[in-house]
């Protein structure tokens, strides 16, 4: 049996765990939200611990709490910022809609550990001065996917992009048929595909460094519902300044807290943007499982490394376990996306009331893509060997050459051309050769595959 000690709140007594750094409310919600067994990610309760340090910094310097108070504030914040107390912010993800309950968690918490410093904290007339749950953790989402857009997602991005395109220059002498609908088409080079996804992936980020500038306009000032009742009139601006040297981004108030508090704008446009990238992940672990198939009877045209054994009943068979599992990555996040989408319609006139699901659901695309773009690029598109041997062959059969000469002989020409290739199995070359008056060496220049990759309309 675990040991209790009694705490009171406002509604009265409650027994709480004897070690616990937090307090009734906090257990309250505990008991209340037997949901899911998932507390918010570290990131989120990081930022808020961010948010009460910036707080009683600004606090003591408008000269509404004392030095002593606000150093023992930013001392316990500083230590959960570290992560030293993670195992003390218990709440379940499905909790009141506002997130109140893990705001009065981190009030209680800092409060237990600033009191320690032999002053007396209490967590809403202090810790919680100047703010309140509806701006609190509306700042703490955009600070939080902030911060790991930044420090996580933003540089595995940088290094899939550059990784593909280092495999890209290294394998430009490498012309392979092309693919539209699956079927046979005209020829490329392996760096022009691997140069398409390099391009998706620089995209992407392009796009989330645009969603961070609407990310980094802070709720913090509002308090209840906007108006920023019970804030000194400077305290928004302090703080954004504060959470910006904290941080090294750049934060400001956002120009209207009413839409701050009452919407989820920017933290769903950036949602769409990590679904966009899910795409862009997925289309790019599609077409190496695809490349990759066989190696007998499938295309074969590249071979990834060997991970681990791919069957547990039939000997020897390796599987695409990176593709496979970046692939699950994405559909994950496309779906949390869908859960935010909904979230972000829950602005019943002053406040959003589905904040903890924004919050999670952003904090775990972004660590799924950002891990899942460093596995890629790692162990995947960096160690990849290209089978040449089985591209030569189906692109000198591949009859679709036979567009070379569109301008030449006309379309219903080279549309017979290919089909009796295809018929009879031969090389588009020399059925070309009997059907045309074009002589074989200038056949030979027009449907060279490796030219025909540089585009334009052949001579």
């Amino acid at each position: 049996m675990t040991e209790m000690r009694l705490e009171r709140d406002s509604m009265g007594e409650l027994e709480v765990p004897i070690d616990a750094l937090y307090g009734a409310q906090t257990q309250r919600a505990v008991n209340n939200f037997p949901v899911s067994g998932q507390s918010m990610p570290p990131p989120f309760i990081h930022a808020i611990a961010r948010i009460k340090l910036a707080a009683a910094r600004v606090n003591a310097e408008l000269g509404l709490l004392d030095a002593p108070r606000a150093a023992a504030i930013a001392s316990a914040a500083e230590a959960v910022i570290r992560g030293e107390h993670d195992n003390q912010f218990p709440v379940d993800l499905f909790q009141t809609g506002s997130g109140t309950s893990s705001n009065m968690n981190a009030n209680e918490v800092l409060a237990n550990l600033a009191s320690r410093e032999g002053v007396e904290v209490r967590p809403n007339d202090h810790v919680n001065m100047g703010q309140s749950s509806n701006d609190v953790i509306p700042t703490a989402i955009h600070v939080s996917a902030a911060l790991q857009v930044t420090e996580r997602l933003r540089p595995a991005l940088v290094h899939l992009r550059e990784t593909i395109e280092a495999r890209a220059v290294e394998l430009d002498d490498v012309v392979k048929t092309g693919r539209t609908h699956l079927m046979d088409a005209m020829p490329l080079r392996m760096s022009q595909e691997l140069g398409g996804w390099a391009s998706q992936v620089g995209q992407a980020i392009e796009r989330l460094d645009s969603a961070l500038v609407r990310l980094c306009r802070l709720a913090q000032g509002g308090t209840a519902v906007g108006t920023g009742i019970n804030a000194h009139p400077a305290f928004a601006e302090r703080m954004a300044v504060e959470l910006s040297q904290q941080t090294g981004l750049t934060f400001s108030p956002n120009d209207s807290f009413f839409a701050s508090l009452a919407s989820q704008d920017a933290a769903l446009e950036l949602s769409g943007q990590l679904r966009g990238l899910a795409c862009v992940i997925m289309k790019i672990a599609n077409d190496l499982r695809w490349m990759n198939s066989g190696p007998l009877a499938g295309l074969g045209e590249i071979e990834l490394e060997a991970l681990q054994p791919g069957s547990s009943i039939m000997p020897g068979k390796v599987n695409p376990v990176i593709p496979e599992s970046a692939a699950q990555a994405a559909a994950q996040v496309i779906g949390l996306d869908a859960a935010v989408a909904v979230a972000g319609q829950s602005g019943n006139f002053q406040l959003n009331v589905m904040l903890p699901l924004v919050a999670h659901n952003l904090l775990t695309s972004i660590t799924l893509m950002s891990n899942t773009a460093w596995l890629l690029g790692n162990r995947a598109i960096a160690t990849f060997k290209v089978r040449e041997e089985n591209l030569a062959e189906p692109l000198s059969r591949n009859p679709i050459l036979v567009t070379a000469l569109n301008g030449v002989v006309g379309y219903d020409a080279a549309a017979a051309i290919a089909k009796e290739a295809y018929r009879a199995g031969r090389p588009i070359l020399d059925v070309a050769d009997e059907q045309t008056e074009l002589s074989r060496g200038e056949l030979e220049r027009l449907l060279d595959p490796a030219a025909l990759t540089r585009g334009g309309i052949p001579k």
